[in-house]
């Protein structure tokens, strides 16, 4: 690690400049505190970006398997959302009214996702939150139920774990409104029998989930999961949220389509936009329906829900591009096969050097975990984490020119990613694993 962050600072002498700048004025010298996790000892700092790579101020070019941590999955700059997003912005940005293009995204969404009803946000968090709002307020009951190790954006209730089966809030919880053991039910994910016991209690609005957990590694459904999660959510009249936000990369549609899955509301966010600031909540015909008579007209703005800049016209032409243009069946049928790829160099090279470690895929998105055996659960998953190890390894890929996300070890395949960029973090890797197993 000392030899790796040497050659990165030797690297970057314009980038520790900026850095150095920005202390002055940025708090930790980053503009959002969790660019301060890359491994490196400053961020390099961007100067341009488009498709699947990005170059930094320092002239190094990068393949970018991070893309933004699924916010800039099209690939950055996709040609179609810039040319759309230039021509609405010289006809206005926001004007809290709605233009066709809202309807146009209404309508796609219903057909790859199966519900009928939309709202649209700025963010996959915000979508959450409302989610639970509208949950809670249909439900008349006070708690929502999550996964352990779920990540659903900066939502309070979801900032819970188990420990020693106690639930409690999770470690890096900062000034949580009220303890979330209050607000949430916590259950291990692939754990049938602790579901239907949460359930039971009867007071659980909704139940969030990702359809794979995706934020604490990969952890896919056992078969049978989903359909008993939907069985028990509909026997204990709980509403099921499906949050897509990640997802996304498993098809046009999500999980959602490509498995048949029914939800009550779904979620999602990010990449939709094409990198613009914009979610999107759906709702099944009842759930639109018991919403409408909940919410009267008098205090449709002050509920809780909305934002002043939801639903405007340069988000709503960008997710009509995004979608018709960008996140195709087409596109996955180019990104899907390279992350194939990706996983199929990584296996090859922890059989090659013996190297005790897992690697799971998604659709366009796939990571390794630091243990011998694929997690069933997020505990289990949490379980294999090492944080200095995963600095490591996102620092040597770093310096040999590829992104990988920061908060895992999660590589995510743009639709303008060629094989030789996948090839790239293949050779690397296998560089990596020679060293870390040499005796």
């Amino acid at each position: 690690m000392d030899r790796e962050t040497s050659r990165f600072v030797e690297a970057h002498p314009r980038s520790a400049e900026l850095f150095e700048r920005a202390r002055h004025s940025l708090l930790g010298g980053v503009p959002m505190n969790w660019m301060s996790k890359w491994p490196s000892p400053f961020p390099p700092f961007v100067a341009d970006a488009a498709g699947a790579h990005f170059q930094c101020v320092d002239g190094h070019d990068y393949v970018d398997l991070c893309l933004g941590d699924t916010g800039a999955m099209t690939g950055h700059a996709p040609p179609q959302a810039v040319e759309a997003i230039a021509a609405q912005a010289a006809r206005g940005s926001t004007l809290m009214l709605p233009t066709e293009d809202a309807i146009w995204v209404g309508e796609e969404l219903s057909a790859r996702f199966g519900l009928p009803s939309w709202q649209f946000t700025l963010s996959a968090t915000d979508a959450n939150r409302f989610s639970i709002r509208l949950a809670r307020a249909i439900t008349d009951r006070p708690k929502i139920l999550v996964f352990n190790w779920c990540y659903h954006g900066s939502v309070d209730e979801a900032f819970i774990t188990l420990r020693d089966g106690v639930a409690g809030p999770r470690d890096g919880n900062l000034g949580p409104p009220v303890d979330p053991a209050l607000t949430t039910r916590v259950v291990e994910w692939n754990d049938i029998a602790a579901l239907e016991a949460a359930l039971a209690h009867r007071d659980v609005a909704a139940v969030l989930a990702e359809p794979v957990m995706t934020n604490i590694g990969i952890v896919h459904p056992e078969p049978g999961f989903h359909d008993e999660l939907r069985r028990l959510t509909r026997q204990a009249g709980t509403l099921l949220i499906l949050d897509e936000t990640h997802t996304i990369c498993a098809g046009p549609g999500g999980c959602t389509a490509a498995w048949g899955l029914e939800p009550d509301m779904l979620v999602i966010g990010k990449p939709i936009a094409g990198g613009l600031p914009a979610g999107a909540y759906g709702f099944s015909a009842q759930v639109a329906d018991r919403i409408a008579a909940t919410i009267t007209l008098e205090h449709a703005d002050v509920g809780g829900i909305g934002g002043t800049l939801a639903g405007n016209a340069l988000s709503l032409v960008a997710m009509r591009a995004t979608l018709s243009s960008v996140l195709t069946a087409g596109a996955y049928a180019h990104t899907i096969p390279l992350a194939e790829r990706w996983t199929d160099g990584v296996a090859a090279a922890l059989v090659e050097h013996a190297l005790p470690w897992q690697v799971t895929r998604l659709g366009c998105r796939a990571e390794y975990l630091f243990g011998p055996t694929r997690p069933r659960s997020g505990s289990e998953a949490a379980a294999m984490d090492d944080f200095a190890l995963q600095r490591l390894t996102h620092l040597y890929a770093l310096n040999r020119g590829v992104l990988l996300t920061p908060f895992h070890n999660m590589a995510l395949v743009a639709p303008q990613a060629a094989e030789a960029d996948i090839d790239r973090h293949t050779a690397l890797f296998r560089e990596m694993a020679a060293e870390l197993t040499a005796p």
